[in-house]
């Protein structure tokens, strides 16, 4: 029986589907990272670090095959406003495994980070660009409009040893300059005006990630925990409490796919604790290292569980 194209749920693969390897990413990293500094059994990063490259490359593989079938969906959502966003999830996706691949296999690592790198910066470019040559309305602004940023920040934690300090340098210092300029829009738009729909809430948990991936990045490339370390540890910090404190908006929002949006923040914030624990040995910092590590699995284990479920009830990949 012919499947109409109307019916055909490849057309509504979303872009967000990257989301979902961003989450398991930044899970495989932590795990590495609690087996090297808080003795964690080495076989969780590993077995996740296999998870994570397979999801990856099954997303790949279904949104190539929805290029190549449906040309013009993937064209409309590369000009739309918000969903233009989700397309750097695919290099912070490749840049995040080339981290993960790192020390294990570097050469493996490097086939990610090289691409990812180049890829970033043109969807860098092109969204930035996007912005300025098209009138955005402030009711599309949303935490989402940081992802094509995070990934500029995300390019020196991987890119040691791949390119020189001044490369790296121009990435994190453009992350953090349109991190300041894209939160004060956000927060405007937030406080101002009409609340953002409830399926962009998770969004919200990516106001962490800028100043925790920026603090990791700082500390690759110069290797000190100074005042403006500090400051952006504890930006993370603040913002972790700040969601945290807010956990009524989100405990009865419907499932949608961002919730995935939920994740690599919170990882990110969990590996930024355990470095600044390793660099202080503070025994708070140890506490809550392991209190974010839990939070961070329970999550995932949550949206993983909730993501099966909507796609055996085909409640995934359908028009809107």
């Amino acid at each position: 029986m012919e499947i109409s194209e109307e019916n055909n749920r490849l057309k509504f693969f979303p872009i967000m589907m990257y989301a979902v390897v961003m989450g398991l990413g930044g899970l495989t990293i932590t795990y590495q990272k609690a087996s090297l500094w808080l003795n964690f059994p080495h076989i969780i990063g590993e077995v996740l670090m296999y998870l994570t490259t397979i999801i990856f490359i099954f997303i790949s593989y279904m949104y190539i095959k929805k290029f190549i079938k449906y040309k013009i969906a993937v064209k409309n959502e590369f000009s739309h406003p918000v969903r233009i966003n989700f397309f750097a999830a695919i290099s912070i996706s490749m840049l995040m495994l080339s981290i993960i691949y790192k020390e294990s296999f570097p050469i493996i690592s490097a086939t990610f980070w090289y691409p990812g790198t180049l890829l970033h910066f043109y969807l860098t470019m092109h969204t930035i660009s996007f912005w300025i040559n098209q009138n955005q309305q402030l009711d599309h602004s949303n935490p989402a409009w940081f992802i094509p940023i995070v990934g500029n920040v995300l390019v020196p934690v991987g890119g040691i040893g791949f390119s020189s300090l001044g490369v790296l340098t121009y990435f994190f210092s453009v992350g953090i300059f349109f991190w300041i300029i894209l939160f004060s829009v956000i927060i405007n738009r937030i406080i101002f005006h009409n609340q953002m729909a409830v399926k962009f809430m998770p969004t919200l948990f990516i106001l962490i990630a800028p100043p925790a991936v920026g603090f990791i990045a700082y500390f690759k490339m110069f290797g000190v925990i100074d005042t403006f370390a500090i400051i952006l540890f504890n930006l993370a910090l603040f913002f972790t409490l700040l969601v945290t404190f807010m956990y009524k908006n989100f405990i009865k929002i419907k499932f949608f796919i961002s919730w995935w949006a939920f994740v690599f923040p919170l990882a990110a914030m969990s590996i930024s604790t355990m470095l600044m624990y390793k660099q202080s040995n503070d025994i708070f910092l140890l506490i809550f290292s392991y209190i974010m590590i839990a939070t961070v699995t329970i999550i995932v284990s949550i949206v993983a569980y909730q993501t099966i479920l909507h796609i055996k009830k085909e409640e995934i990949c359908i028009q809107e």
